[in-house]
């Protein structure tokens, strides 16, 4: 039997009636049963396409005119690759986070019967971010700043205010990118590898009103540094910090492997739910702190701790999750990979006065094995992985350990769910999986899922 031929070819103009929306907010038509992903398009919409892409089981296209309007269609404020769902309802938005979660539990995880709760969104899902990462270019012989294009490396020009990060923000990028093209800095290349600026980074304290800047160059000194310096705190007296990060690599990564104190203080402060943390120019810290704090209760609620229980937080960070456990527990033990995050949590623990936590460097997969040999049994177990999920040898690690619970804390609902099958045959059940909505205006979805040891299977 011949392989099916695709019903559209490409550069072909077709109508579409829009069904349904992808887990990253493409709208979805169908011709014979045949997949087309349409980004900007929503259901209920009629719209002309243009074919650009054409696979044996799908295609995509790119939407030329809408005929009808769906009426959960919103303005776009602007057009830069961060926020992709702009241009729908946030009712909307929220309904395509939640049938994502649904969908790659069934699919992947095959668990169709766990309850997922609707997510716990914002009441004013803007001006949320509390750090923006801004690449730095050049066009037509002056600096720009802004954000990538979806699926390139080219720089949408900021020329407004960007409608979820913090107000304070706004106009520091803007003053370092201004002061240095005043100077005669140039802008990075990344396929030269000559230049000297790469990125401007700004993070704020919401509860202290405390801003960092950190400014990221190829070179390993900042040229007129003390010019720069003067000319942000002349216009921006909130800034408490400002750092040089050198990136000498040629990478897209970020940021390079030293970072130096150009003038202030090493470490911003945040407070959380009556905890202070300090924040320094490298380690994570969620990025929506109003949201954090439903994350942190659902996460506390979910681990159901006494003043008995011992608890494990792996992938740790900072310290942020563990000593809003330590409030509750006999003791949290958190492992973390990064050096300085550690260092970080420790001083976290002593800035709240908290002394039932101990803080480990390494690999989870590899301690949590040697702590069960020296009998360390916890009750709770707490992760929160990056994208990728967790190692395998953690998940078995964890099943080995056979605490009372465990409280799954996931960026990325597709690795959430591979991870919860492993669990789940090493003898765990999935209670329950609460959303939360972190990074409105993206299709990024935070979710918080409860476990529980289930003593009739067997392992």
């Amino acid at each position: 039997m011949s392989a099916r031929k695709a019903p559209v070819k490409k550069n072909e103009i077709i109508h579409l009636h829009i069904e349904d929306l992808t887990h990253e907010g493409n709208g979805v038509g169908k011709v014979n049963h045949y997949p087309i992903f349409i980004s900007g398009a929503l259901p209920t919409e009629e719209v002309v396409v243009k074919i650009v892409k054409v696979n044996k089981k799908f295609a995509y296209g790119k939407l030329l005119q809408i005929i009808k309007q769906s009426d959960q269609r919103t303005k776009p404020t602007h057009a830069c690759g961060g926020c992709q769902l702009q241009h729908m309802s946030y009712n909307l938005e929220l309904k395509m986070k939640y049938d994502n979660v649904k969908n790659v539990l069934k699919k992947i995880a095959h668990l169709e019967h766990v309850p997922v709760h609707s997510p716990i969104g914002m009441n004013h899902p803007w001006r949320y971010r509390n750090k923006v990462q801004m690449p730095v270019g050049s066009r037509n012989g002056r600096l720009i700043t802004g954000f990538y294009q979806p699926r390139s490396h080219r720089i949408i020009e900021m020329t407004e205010p960007c409608d979820v990060q913090d107000e304070l923000i706004d106009g520091i990028i803007e003053t370092v990118r201004d002061q240095a093209d005043a100077l005669g800095i140039r802008a990075y290349n990344e396929e030269t590898h000559q230049g000297t600026l790469r990125h401007i980074i700004v993070r704020i304290g919401r509860a202290t009103k405390e801003a960092m800047v950190i400014i990221v160059t190829r070179t390993k000194k900042l040229p007129f540094a003390d010019d720069i310096i003067q000319a942000i705190r002349r216009k921006h007296p909130h800034v408490t910090s400002i750092m040089h990060n050198i990136n000498e690599k040629r990478t897209n990564v970020i940021f390079g492997e030293t970072t130096k104190k150009l003038w202030g203080e090493s470490y911003i402060y945040e407070k959380i739910k009556g905890l202070t943390y300090a924040i320094s120019a490298r380690s994570f810290f969620q990025v929506n702190p109003e949201q954090t704090e439903k994350l942190y209760e659902k996460t506390l609620e979910y681990a159901n701790l006494n003043s008995r229980d011992i608890v494990i937080d792996a992938y740790c960070g900072t310290g942020s999750i563990s000593l809003f456990l330590a409030q509750q527990a006999k003791k949290v033990y958190g492992i973390e990979i990064v050096p300085e995050a550690v260092h970080d949590a420790k001083k976290n623990a002593k800035l709240n006065d908290i002394k039932n936590t101990e803080f480990f460097v390494g690999k989870a997969e590899k301690i949590m094995p040697w702590w069960r040999m020296q009998g360390l049994n916890p009750d709770v177990i707490v992760v929160d992985p990056p994208r990728k999920g967790c190692d395998e040898k953690l998940l078995q690690a964890m099943i080995d350990m056979q605490p009372e619970r465990i409280v799954y804390v996931s960026c990325n609902p597709s690795t959430l769910a591979r991870d919860l099958k492993i669990l789940e045959t090493g003898g765990f059940e999935t209670k329950e999986v609460q959303p939360v909505d972190m990074f409105p205006r993206t299709r990024h979805i935070e979710t918080v899922t409860r476990l529980e040891r289930n003593c009739n299977k067997i392992i």
